[in-house]
């Protein structure tokens, strides 16, 4: 067996069509095809089966695939132990943050990175919903994802999960909202008043639907947006309350809005790096792993300094 073979096969199942793999792997969709044809042929077993207008991996195709993540990753834990006997720390590094977690990590990691001048940084921008975060690894090196508080990890057998901080929720109040002289809210409180939200699914949307269910009053959300300047913005405005993450937003609140600790609900969201094992055994790759790891946790050290200062 081919390693290139095998790595089709992972492909498929994390993208689910030829057409998705070929555009991956910047080959043609019948070089894709011929190639798990004669991956077939080689093993004289099905792997791959047509179902409606595409295909599906068998269940010896499901086998070798997730095979395909052990044999990756020690090919790349090998190139790892030379590079590191050679002494060399340099590569590109693909990075897929979501905007707030941009704003909150990637200055002060910018500013780390002089320190490796080896390392080239690739940085985009990715929000989607709390799922679909593992799903951007098959793409970049690592991948900067939150999942709200309450929800049970889900375990991803074919990648590495790195934890980077917690950051509590808090809810934004306009300046002049009655509730705005309060160092502490309620769910009753709160969950009658107008709402800016996020799209459903996501993190933080999730701890709004748990505020619902616990106090049986469904949330009258007036917009929902990804972009938290323009949730912060409405809730200057007066036009609603909203949940936000602490530590991005408490510098911008003084003179624009009241931040309020939540009673009696988790709400808080976990920030955590994800990447294929393959990669994540890169040196380069571990190299800014390190250096998110270290400036989340100094962002989370000055933030609560910050908080109990003020």
């Amino acid at each position: 067996m081919e390693i290139q073979h095998l790595d089709l096969l992972r492909e498929l199942a994390d993208r689910g069509s030829v057409t998705a793999v070929a555009f991956a792997v910047h080959r043609s969709p019948s070089a894709v095809s011929q190639q798990l044809r004669t991956l077939q042929r080689q093993l004289g077993v099905e792997l791959v089966r047509r179902s409606g207008r595409g295909v599906q991996l068998t269940d010896a195709g499901l086998v070798l695939a997730r095979a395909s993540v052990a044999v990756s990753t020690a090919v790349a834990e090998a190139e790892a132990a030379l590079e590191a006997h050679r002494g060399g720390r340099v590569g590109v590094v693909r990075l897929a943050l979501f905007p707030s977690a941009a704003e909150l990590l990637l200055p002060g990691l910018l500013v780390r990175m002089r320190e490796h001048a080896g390392i080239e940084l690739e940085i985009s921008d990715r929000d989607v919903s709390e799922d679909e975060f593992a799903q951007l690894t098959a793409d970049v090196d690592v991948v900067i994802g939150h999942r709200s508080d309450g929800v049970v990890p889900v375990e991803h057998p074919g990648l590495t999960v790195v934890p980077l901080l917690r950051e509590p929720l808090e809810v934004a109040l306009p300046l002049d909202h009655p509730l705005a002289g309060r160092e502490r809210v309620t769910v009753a409180d709160v969950i009658g008043e107008p709402w800016v939200g996020v799209p459903e699914g996501y993190p933080i949307d999730r701890v709004l639907v748990s505020m619902a269910l616990q106090s049986g009053v469904v949330p009258r959300v007036v917009h929902r947006t990804v972009h938290l300047p323009v949730i912060e913005a409405m809730v200057a405005a007066g036009l609603g309350v909203a949940l936000v993450p602490r530590h991005t937003s408490a510098g911008r609140a003084p003179g624009r809005f009241r931040l309020a600790t939540l009673d009696s609900v988790q709400a808080g969201r976990h920030v955590e790096a994800l990447m294929r094992p393959e990669r994540a055994a890169r040196p380069v790759v571990q190299t800014v792993v390190a250096e998110i790891a270290a400036e989340a946790r100094a962002t989370e050290a000055a933030s609560e300094e910050a908080r109990r200062a003020s």
